[in-house]
């Protein structure tokens, strides 16, 4: 279920928290990236290079780190294990071992005496139980601060053998059967998935009473956080920076026979470099072969009308949300505040109710909107022609700031020359 799609632009410029050296950072990654592009390197053209070159320098930190160790007697050889995923047959944890020392072959063999570990492999498998490759040992599991509640449990911020990690906590006085299922599901989904727009699962506990589900770790917050309570403004730029990454992640589960269902600004998640990932999958469902559902369920305000009716639908249901999520992310408004949710479902389906677009929206936009929450599921366009649009729109917007800028510097070129 691998994905050839890569993010060669990394959206940070519209993040308050992001550092000076987070933004230099991503320039120069984007400058060396453009040098070998257009080098006619021939590793540059492959499949997945820029998320490796991406990954490259987020390591560098550290890697400059355990290099200033190896210098001091005192810290030498410098050792770092961390928590990696490989894939061989299926995706598996391991630990990634990195040691630095002052170039002395001798060194390492000693280190390799006193461990019986070889150090010239950076891989080690860490031990699995018979149940699943993903179970999580829930005492190597580290709470730290609770980063948000739910009526069936808590999410914190923790650590997992010295990775940063959510972890999804389910309170045992809640552990019904409905709950038992969508947590099993939960579970099932996240293990196929992979990729750069979906947060990524790291394992899971699934003996009781510390039944949990372990994920990366995502310290932008969600993108209600950023629209309702910081109360941020996206301009068309960054909006769209964020669409496309949620495009691309739903585009790969489409793609995957994988129906989110409940598509919503709160349901985006934002890391450190800005990168916006699609995440929880309480509700999620791999598509069966007759292509529909039945089931109502997500939120009233972002369910399409189809579902509201308990009508049989597909994956276009998500399409529909998708848009109410566009109009949030371009209003930083809760849709159809005024009415209470229920209210809501009604005005959907019965009064053919949808959001209303500002006056001052990209005429692109709004033709895009109206398309994705449109009554016949079948008109609904597919998430890989809206990443498409939204690409292109992208292309269009900055054409037009740039002419601006021109436009500006020409004026003042004048009135200085006059």
């Amino acid at each position: 279920m691998g994905d050839t799609e890569s993010c060669s632009s990394r959206a940070v410029d519209f993040v308050p928290a992001v550092s000076r050296n987070q933004r230099q950072k991503v320039a120069v990654y984007n400058e060396v990236l453009r040098r070998l592009t257009n080098s006619n390197d021939e590793e540059s053209g492959l499949p997945g290079f820029e998320d490796e070159l991406w990954n490259h320098f987020l390591r560098l930190p550290t890697r400059k780190r355990l290099l200033q160790m190896a210098h001091d007697p005192a810290t030498r050889p410098a050792i770092e294990v961390r928590l990696v995923q490989l894939f061989f047959l299926c995706y598996r944890l391991m630990h990634e071992i990195t040691i630095s020392t002052n170039d002395k072959p001798k060194l390492l063999s000693q280190k390799q005496d006193q461990t019986g570990t070889n150090p010239r492999s950076s891989e080690m498998s860490i031990p699995t139980v018979p149940i699943d490759v993903w179970e999580i040992d829930a005492r190597l599991l580290k709470y730290e601060y609770k980063v948000a509640s739910g009526p069936y449990g808590d999410t914190y911020k923790g650590t997992f053998c010295s990775q940063d990690v959510a972890i999804k906590h389910f309170r045992a006085e809640h552990l019904c059967k409905k709950l038992q299922k969508e947590f099993a599901q939960e579970v099932f989904i996240m293990r196929k998935v992979r990729h750069k727009n979906v947060v990524q699962f790291i394992g899971a506990c699934t003996r009781r009473p510390n039944l949990c589900i372990v994920t990366e770790f995502m310290s932008g917050g969600s993108m209600y956080d950023h629209l309702h309570k910081r109360k941020e403004c996206f301009n068309l730029q960054s909006l769209l920076r964020v669409a496309v990454d949620v495009s691309r992640g739903m585009n790969y589960l489409h793609r995957n026979n994988i129906i989110h269902r409940d598509l919503k600004a709160a349901n985006l998640l934002m890391d450190e470099n800005g990168v916006v990932k699609v995440a929880d999958f309480g509700v999620a469902r791999v598509q069966d072969r007759s292509g529909v559902m039945t089931a109502e369920t997500g939120t009233y305000r972002w369910m399409a009308p189809e579902v509201i009716e308990h009508k049989p639908y597909n994956h276009k249901a998500d399409v529909f949300s998708f848009g109410v999520m566009l109009w949030e992310l371009l209003t930083g408004k809760v849709p159809y505040d005024n009415l209470t949710p229920l209210q809501a479902a009604v005005g959907v389906v019965q009064q053919g109710l949808r959001p209303s677009i500002p006056k001052n929206t990209h005429p692109k936009l709004v033709e895009l909107l109206d398309r994705c929450w449109d009554r016949d599921p079948c008109l609904r366009p597919e998430f890989s022609e809206i990443l498409e649009l939204l690409q292109n729109l992208q292309g269009m917007v900055t054409e037009e700031g740039e002419d601006r800028v021109k436009h500006k510097v020409s004026r003042k070129v004048v009135a200085a020359t006059g």
